[in-house]
């Protein structure tokens, strides 16, 4: 979808926008010197193909093109690199010797100015239009510190007024010492006064401070008093402290900075957390109907078929060509529901009567609520459901008809398997449906968003360049949301959350966006929140207790290439509560065991994705804030299995970075056999020698060797997480027109059919050879992050059992080894089991290089 979105976009700029080079050079030219920019330009006049001239002028739609006369490169002085970082944390309720209840450990300490605003009494009544003194004013507040204003509600002739609203800014924007709260009259604005009833002012280095876990500052009563310092009638409550973003207030008070934003707006700035709603499979097999009644009672063998409606997702059974009106199916159809059911299953059976015309034979609706829930592949109740049929009487006035025809169904909720919404080569759950099936946690996920630095104009205001960024995190079934920084390039949010870990195998995904709709909800739908940049944290990479502190660059592949929208500054630390029940994950199934002993197809994991994926979107989109469709669909990665050279070129280098030392491999072999160093070969013959004549030390050798390699490795273990790798991604050197076969929709927006139908076609296939060849990658990246420490506790599993396998082969005569292993091999299926072995559940567990890729 996202893909889509971005051709669309392109092709409707192709006539409006000028060459963006032009700008990377102009840029160039003053960062750089004359020679370097004559240098850069004589490489990309070298690297292009002159044929692509004559292929262009053939496709008028491409001569549109604003990228043809060269390359997309990024821009040399960028960095792309992963920065390790010192912040001072520790703010909030935390101190240096207290671990237990840190709410706020992994952010910077900020202080804010706190104003709870409560409630006004006695305020003195005002004039009618006849002069009488007997109207109660409409009152509100105003607090006022230097050029930051904020309001609360007003009421309508009310004496005795309650607000309760608590306003907040931080104290480095404060540029006033004195803070003012005035209590106004709405109906009197626009006096000479400026319906102004009285104020309370406030000496800021006067006011206390107050940190977490004190109690709150109880409110007091202030008189109020005129411009002239003097006492006037009425008072009001009030509290005013310094306090941090650990504060119970803090996520409920406006800030006066974001008092400009209107309306629904304001909602829209508030950090929140939302949840997933809780996804079912559906399974309904349809077994075979009886009694139809066809419309042409005279057809010989008719084509009936079974339409299934759920929502927006329509499915159908195959057409069964039975000769009698009692066909049947025997056939599973799967569909995606969540929690509520608020929809029904609509089922119609038809009969194609013609190639371009299908009559209604019968049709039924089936509420959710009834439907079995189940956690194993045990068989449901079968049941029979008439149908009905909409009947025109003489009258032209139509009724439902109840008819002798039944169709006979299996349905259930299959709550053994996972819902996938995500891609499972980065999921962030992996648990069943079904809570019975769900096991303890094993730790815990802190996440700490600090800042970011150097955030791109996203937007227009005002004749400039403007961001108001926000931060969104998944991971599990919890969506949280930082508050919105309006006009920054440089946000600070120190906002902390925490999730439950019930595997380690698992990624966290964090994107910055960029906020579009502060001034209240968009009536055409049009307006469509930024993407600025994302990273994906796998927890399985990173060490138990240690805070890791770094700043991730934030980068997106436009159609004019790759660019670093800014970077992103994070504290994440993974806690675990049991270092055995850790440990033990690795030896289990990556995915509940249904998708084992009962696997669903290709096709199906696919189009259930798809689902999922819609149905995420929609439930958050009604949230209050919406968590947006367009937010949501790019933390999920809708769209990433569409074709794209640029990710088939990524995947050929894995698989050749894996070939590389199986290839070294030979060539030493090879140098040994020539005697190229005849000291080596000399040494190699003597092992081989001792080998022949003592064949029991080979394996325990060869493990010996491997857990000495291993250990030697823990020295250059990988010291910082996985982070998005332009290079791996093949995102550095990219072509115009392989940008724009990525970023072009589908299906395809060329003129000429035939070429649509083909282009299609091999898109289609090149995304399954794509996805191939990315399962190679991983198998091969995971077998050598076996002994690279990527992931230490898997690699220490490892190397332990590599040398207890050493000193176990040693002691044990290698005839018995080798007719062990064989007769294990060669076991009968009486003693095979259909969930993966150990080994096999460890190896996938393992980490590859998925995560680092855009």
């Amino acid at each position: 979808m996202s893909n889509q979105t971005s051709g669309q976009h392109q092709n409707k700029n192709q006539n409006k926008n000028h060459n963006p080079n032009k700008n990377q050079n102009n840029n160039q030219n003053q960062n750089h010197n004359a020679n370097q920019h004559q240098n850069r330009n004589q490489n990309a006049n070298q690297n292009h193909n002159p044929n692509q001239h004559q292929n262009r002028n053939q496709n008028p739609n491409q001569n549109q093109n604003p990228n043809q006369n060269q390359n997309t490169y990024p821009p040399e002085n960028e960095d792309f690199n992963l920065k390790e970082t010192t912040p001072t944390l520790g703010g909030g309720r935390v101190t240096a010797n207290d671990r237990l209840g840190t709410a706020f450990d992994l952010v910077e300490q900020m202080h804010y100015l706190y104003i709870r605003v409560v409630k006004a009494k006695e305020l003195p009544l005002k004039k009618d239009g006849n002069g009488h003194v007997n109207v109660n004013p409409h009152p509100f507040v105003e607090v006022q510190l230097g050029n930051l204003k904020g309001q609360t509600l007003h009421f309508e002739d009310r004496s005795s007024p309650e607000w309760n609203q608590v306003f907040v800014v931080l104290k480095d924007r404060i540029q006033s010492r004195i803070l003012e709260v005035c209590l106004k009259d709405k109906s009197r604005i626009g006096d000479s006064d400026d319906g102004l009833i009285g104020r309370v002012s406030f000496e800021i280095n006067e006011v206390p401070k107050r940190v977490p876990p004190d109690s709150p500052l109880a409110p007091q009563w202030y008189w109020l008093e005129n411009r002239k310092g003097e006492k006037v009638k009425g008072e009001l409550m009030l509290a005013v402290w310094i306090g941090t973003q650990a504060d119970e207030a803090f996520q409920e008070a406006l800030h006066l900075d974001a008092t400009a934003v209107n309306g629904d707006g304001v909602s829209n700035i508030k950090s929140k957390v939302y949840l997933s709603p809780r996804l079912w499979y559906l399974r309904v097999n349809v077994i075979e109907a009886q009694e139809l009644q066809l419309g042409n009672k005279n057809r010989q063998q008719p084509d009936i078929y079974l339409r299934i409606t759920l929502g927006n997702v329509v499915l159908r059974t195959k057409n069964s060509l039975s000769k009698n009106v009692c066909p049947s199916w025997n056939e599973d159809l799967m569909f995606v529901v969540a929690e509520p059911f608020e929809d029904q299953l609509v089922l119609s059976v038809e009969d194609k009567v013609a190639p371009n015309k299908d009559e209604l034979l019968g049709k039924c609706v089936i509420p959710l609520q009834d439907v079995e829930k189940r956690v194993d592949f045990s068989t449901p109740i079968s049941k029979w459901y008439s149908l009905e049929k909409d009947v025109v009487s003489e009258g032209g006035n139509s009724k439902v008809a109840k008819l002798n025809s039944k169709v006979h169904l299996r349905l259930s909720f299959d709550g053994g398997y996972h819902v996938l919404d995500e891609l499972t080569h980065y999921s962030s759950d992996l648990k069943a449906t079904s809570k019975e099936l769900w096991k303890p946690s094993i730790g815990v996920l802190e996440l700490g968003i600090l800042n970011a630095q150097g955030l791109s104009p996203m937007k227009n205001r005002d004749g400039r360049g403007i961001t108001d960024p926000y931060c969104v995190a998944k991971y599990g079934q919890k969506w949280i949301r930082t508050r919105t920084i309006l006009n920054s390039f440089n946000p600070k949010w120190n906002e902390q959350y925490t999730w439950e870990v019930f595997d380690p195998c698992t990624v966290i995904t964090i994107g910055v966006f960029d906020n579009c709709h502060l001034q209240g909800a968009d009536k055409n739908g049009k307006a469509m929140d930024s993407k600025i940049g994302k990273v994906r944290i796998r927890l399985s990479t990173l060490e138990t207790g240690r805070v890791y502190t770094h700043s991730y660059p934030l980068i997106v592949l436009t159609p004019a290439g790759v660019k670093k929208m800014g970077e992103i500054q994070l504290a994440v630390r993974f806690s675990c509560s049991s270092l055995f029940n850790m440990l033990s994950m690795y030896s289990q199934p990556l995915l509940p065991t249904m998708h084992y002993l009962h696997p669903l197809t290709y096709y199906q994991i696919d189009n259930l994705r798809h689902q999922a994926t819609q149905i995420v979107a929609t439930r958050l989109s009604r949230a209050e804030p919406p968590l947006r469709r367009e937010v949501v669909e790019y933390m999920l990665d809708v769209g990433s299995n569409m074709w794209s050279i640029r990710r088939s070129k990524a995947n050929y280098v894995r698989i050749a970075g894996i070939l590389a030392g199986l290839i070294a491999i030979c060539k030493w072999f090879n140098g040994i056999c020539t005697w190229k160093n005849p000291f080596a070969t000399v040494l190699v013959h003597i092992i081989f020698i001792q080998f022949v004549c003592f064949p029991r030390l080979i394996l325990s050798s060869i493990f010996v060797v491997v857990f000495l390699i291993g250990t030697w490795n823990y020295r250059m273990r990988p010291r910082k997480p996985p982070h998005m790798d332009i290079k791996l991604s093949q995102a550095e050197r990219v072509p115009w027109d392989e940008l724009d076969e990525e970023f072009d929709t589908f299906p395809t927006s060329r003129n000429n059919d035939a070429v649509r139908m083909r282009y299609d076609r091999l898109r289609s296939i090149g995304s399954r050879m794509q996805a191939v060849a990315g399962d190679l990658a991983n198998q091969g990246e995971r077998f050598y992050n076996l002994l690279s420490w990527r992931d230490p506790r898997a690699t220490a599993l490892f190397l332990i059992f590599c040398l207890i396998a050493s000193l176990v082969l040693y002691v044990t005569p290698f005839k018995v080894v080798v007719t062990l292993m064989g007769f294990y091999t060669m076991r009968h299926p009486r003693f095979r089991e259909k969930l993966p072995s150990v080994p096999s559940s460890f190896f996938r567990r393992l980490p590859a290089k998925t995560d680092s890729l855009l």
